[in-house]
């Protein structure tokens, strides 16, 4: 005899129906055992919604609630999707159909890219350092976006990487063939690198850095034109409290936890909740 789920209130991060209808075939399937063995029985959406929770919630593995799934479940989907890159292809199949659904093609012709320092905790792995400029000691968080603000690319480094210098391993993790359209890429004076700038020459010859300086005379935060929605970007992202500082032992973990982070922001867009969410109304690019 079947034992019935539980029921459970809902929390507002949970999938809507709509939204496990979009996100649901894009789950892998269990895999495959030619001797057999005992099949799937843990239900997908309740991991994503546990995930979902813990990642906009903030809180430890082991207290997450009694009637989400527990760590020993979830945790396991996390990490496997982490190191065969399946957070990576759902941020690419969704950020693509929000494109589309936007009036846009579904591969973008100008990116934005930045980076944010944050801090670690006691937990941290070995890559921390300082970043001198923003007086901070921990990780920082390189982002690739397209003008709509949604993820291309993160790559995860200690805090005292210089820009210039950790661009390169950031587009390197896209390829003209992934983004075929892609021509410019918009930036602040960090990325004016005599390095970087023979890179791309040698890797990426169709591809241009637009560096933008910031109006003479002007103090403080300065919106430049483009550039402005990786701000916003951050901005999403620090929304998710498991954001609010690296609290992730490996970089990989790190940067899936900013993966996992924007798989709700497009979900949200594609088919908006009634429930009170965050705002996610896209500006024209």
């Amino acid at each position: 005899m079947t034992q019935e789920k539980p029921f459970r209130k809902s929390y507002t991060s949970d999938l809507t129906d709509e939204q496990w209808a979009i996100v649901g075939p894009l789950i892998p399937p269990a895999k495959y055992n030619p001797r057999g063995g005992r099949p799937r029985t843990v239900d997908m959406r309740e991991v994503l919604n546990t995930l979902f929770y813990q990642n906009r919630t903030g809180c430890q593995w082991d207290m997450l609630p009694h009637d989400v799934l527990p760590k020993s479940t979830v945790y396991d989907y996390f990490a496997q999707w982490r190191d065969d890159g399946t957070w990576e292809q759902l941020v690419t199949a969704l950020r693509e159909r929000t494109r589309v659904a936007a009036g846009h093609d579904p591969t973008p012709s100008a990116a934005c890219i930045d980076s944010q320092s944050v801090k670690t905790t006691e937990v941290g792995g070995p890559e921390r350092g300082y970043d001198g400029g923003k007086k901070i000691k921990g990780r920082k968080r390189h982002l690739l976006v397209d003008t709509l603000g949604l993820l291309l690319a993160v790559l995860i480094t200690r805090a005292g990487v210089d820009d210039g210098v950790a661009a390169p391993l950031l587009l390197d993790r896209v390829t003209p063939e992934a983004l075929p359209r892609l021509s410019t890429i918009f930036a602040d004076q960090k990325y004016h690198n005599h390095a970087l700038d023979t890179w791309m020459a040698e890797h990426r010859p169709a591809w241009q850095i637009a560096v933008q300086e910031r109006p003479a005379g002007t103090k403080g935060f300065t919106p430049l034109a483009k550039r402005w929605v990786i701000e916003r970007t951050n901005a999403w992202n620090g929304r998710y409290r498991r954001n609010s500082k690296d609290y992730e032992r490996k970089v990989a973990s790190s940067a899936a936890m900013i993966q996992l982070s924007n798989i709700p922001l497009m979900l949200n867009r594609l088919s908006p909740c009634k429930r009170p969410a965050f705002h996610y109304r896209a500006h024209p690019a």
